[in-house]
C-alpha cells in the first residue's frame, strides 16, 4: 500500500478502559473549550520543564484572567492586555492538551479520546455564537462585556479541573519521577502489570535526556518525516476551504426565509453537523484508522466543493449578487455545505490535532507540537487576512482553489502518511522505519547521511 497502512509495532500492552482515564481525558479535552473562544501562540519549554498538567493549568488561568480584564475593560489598553493573556492561555492549552491526551490514553483508544479536544472546540464555538446572538440584543450596548467576560467560565472549568488530574507518566519520567510515574501508569491503566509499557516509557525518557536541545535535534535527518507532518498537516487543515463555506452560509439561510436570524441558524446548523460528525470520528478513528478518515473526508469535501462551484457560479456569477434565490436551490446548496462540513469534521478537523500529537518521540514531542501549533496559528491568521481579497477577486473560483488544495493534500496523505492506529505512542518510530517512503531516513551510511528526496 502506498501509504504503508497496516504497519504495527507488534506490541500490545495489557490495559483496561478505566473510568479514571475517561474522566482524565474529558477534563483535559475541555481545554478545547477555550480554543473555541480564541486563538493564540505557544512555547514548548514550559511543557517539557513543568509538565503537561501544570502547563494546562497555566493555560486555563491566563485565559480566565484575560477574560475578566476584557469583560471589565475601560479602554483599548485593557482590551489589548486581556487579548494577550487570552493568547497565552490558548497557546499553553494547544501546546499541552493534545500531547497529554495522546500520552494518557490507552493506545487502543488514543484516537477517540484525543478527538474529544476537537469536540470541546466545537462546543466552545457554538456556545460563543449563541452568547453573542443573545447579548447583541441587550439594550444599552453593554452586551459585549458579557460575551468577552463569559470566556472566564471555560477558563475556570479547565483550570479547576486540572487540580483533579495527574501528569502523564511520560512527563513524570521526563522529570525523573520514576516511582510516581509507575504508580500513575497503574492507576490510569487499571492493572498492576504495567512492566512492559513502563519499561518502554523509561527507555524513551532515557533517550530524551540525551537530547538537551530538541529544537536542534528535530532538524536532524532521522526526524525528517515527523517534522514534515508537523508543518504540513496544520497547513493543509487551513487550506481545506472551511472559511468559504462559513462565509456563504448566512446568505443561504437568509434566502430560505430566516431573515435576521440567518446568522444564528447558520451557526446552529453548522455546529450541530460539526458536533455529530465529530462523534462519528470518535467512534471510527480507532477502528478504521487515520488514513481512511483523511482520504474519505478529502473525497467528500472535494465532491461538495465541485457542487458548490457549479451552484455558486450559476447564481452568484462574477457579480456576487445572486438576486432572489429559489428555495430548492438554497436547500441543495445547504445540503452540500452540511455534507462538506461533516467530511471536514470527521477527518481534517480532529485529525489535524490527533496525528501530530501522536507521531513524535518523547525527546522532541514538546518542540514538535509547538511547531504544529505555530503553523496552525500563523496560517489561520494568514487565511483570515487574505480571504476577503481572494473572495472578491476569485468569486466562485475560490472553491476551485480550495478543491485543488484538497486534491493535493489527499494525494500527500495517501503516499506518505503511515497508519498510526493501535500503535503505542513510544513505539511509533517503527511505523516510519517500516514505511516504504520514509525508511531511508533511518538507514545510516558509513560516512554521512545522504539527503533523501521525498
Amino acid at each position: 500500500m502506498a501509504g504503508g497502512g497496516g504497519v504495527t509495532s507488534g506490541k500490545s500492552y495489557p490495559v483496561k478502559f478505566t473510568s479514571k482515564v475517561l474522566f482524565t481525558c474529558i477534563v483535559a479535552a475541555s481545554g478545547g473549550l477555550i480554543f473555541g473562544y480564541d486563538l493564540g501562540i505557544s512555547a514548548s519549554r514550559i511543557t517539557r520543564g513543568l509538565g503537561r498538567r501544570m502547563t494546562m493549568m497555566f493555560g486555563g488561568l491566563f485565559f480566565a484572567i484575560g477574560a475578566v480584564i476584557n469583560g471589565f475593560a475601560e479602554n483599548v489598553l485593557m482590551l489589548i492586555i486581556g487579548r494577550v493573556l487570552l493568547g497565552f492561555g490558548i497557546g499553553f492549552a494547544n501546546q499541552s492538551v493534545p500531547i497529554y491526551l495522546s500520552e494518557i490514553a490507552p493506545f487502543k483508544y488514543r484516537g477517540a479520546l484525543n478527538i474529544m479536544f476537537q469536540l470541546s472546540i466545537i462546543i466552545g464555538i457554538l456556545v460563543a455564537n449563541l452568547l453573542n446572538y443573545f447579548t447583541a440584543k441587550i439594550e444599552g450596548g453593554w452586551g459585549w462585556r458579557l460575551s468577552l467576560g463569559g470566556a472566564v467560565v471555560p477558563g475556570l472549568v479547565f483550570f479547576l479541573g486540572c487540580f483533579f488530574l495527574t501528569d502523564s507518566p511520560n512527563s513524570l519520567l521526563e522529570r525523573d519521577k520514576f516511582k510516581e510515574a509507575k504508580v500513575q501508569l497503574q492507576k490510569i491503566r487499571g492493572i498492576d502489570n504495567v512492566e512492559e509499557e513502563f519499561n518502554d516509557l523509561a527507555k524513551a525518557s532515557e533517550a530524551a535526556r540525551l537530547d538537551q536541545n530538541p529544537w536542534k535535534e528535530i532538524l536532524t535527518r532521522k526526524y525528517r518525516p515527523q517534522l514534515i507532518f508537523a508543518i504540513l498537516i496544520p497547513l493543509f487543515q487551513q487550506l481545506t476551504g472551511m472559511n468559504v463555506f462559513v462565509f456563504y452560509a448566512p446568505v443561504l439561510f437568509k434566502s430560505m426565509g430566516f431573515g435576521n436570524n440567518a446568522s444564528l441558524m447558520s451557526a446552529l446548523i453548522t455546529s450541530i453537523v460539526n458536533f455529530c460528525a465529530t462523534l462519528v470520528s470518535i467512534a471510527t478513528v480507532d477502528k478504521y484508522g487515520r488514513r481512511t478518515l483523511f482520504l474519505e473526508g478529502g473525497l467528500q469535501m472535494l465532491l461538495c466543493q465541485l457542487v458548490m462551484t457549479v451552484s455558486i457560479a450559476s447564481k452568484f456569477g462574477t457579480s456576487g449578487n445572486p438576486g432572489e434565490l429559489p428555495l430548492w436551490f438554497s436547500m441543495l446548496v445547504v445540503i452540500a455545505m452540511c455534507v462538506y462540513i461533516a467530511g471536514f469534521a470527521w477527518s481534517w478537523g480532529p485529525l489535524g490535532w490527533l496525528v501530530p500529537s501522536e507521531i513524535f518521540p518523547l525527546e522532541i514531542r514538546s518542540a514538535a507540537q509547538s511547531i504544529t501549533v505555530a503553523v496552525n496559528m500563523i496560517f489561520t491568521f494568514c487565511i483570515a487576512q487574505v480571504f476577503t481579497t481572494m473572495l472578491c477577486n476569485l468569486k466562485f473560483g475560490l472553491f476551485i482553489f480550495f478543491a485543488v488544495c484538497v486534491v493535493g493534500m489527499s494525494i500527500f496523505i495517501y503516499k506518505f502518511l503511515a497508519e498510526t492506529k493501535g500503535v503505542p505512542i513510544e513505539e511509533m518510530t517503527i511505523v516510519w522505519k517500516n514505511h516504504p517512503r520514509w525508511s531511508k531516513y533511518f538507514v545510516e551510511k558509513d560516512s554521512s547521511f545522504e539527503m533523501g528526496k521525498i
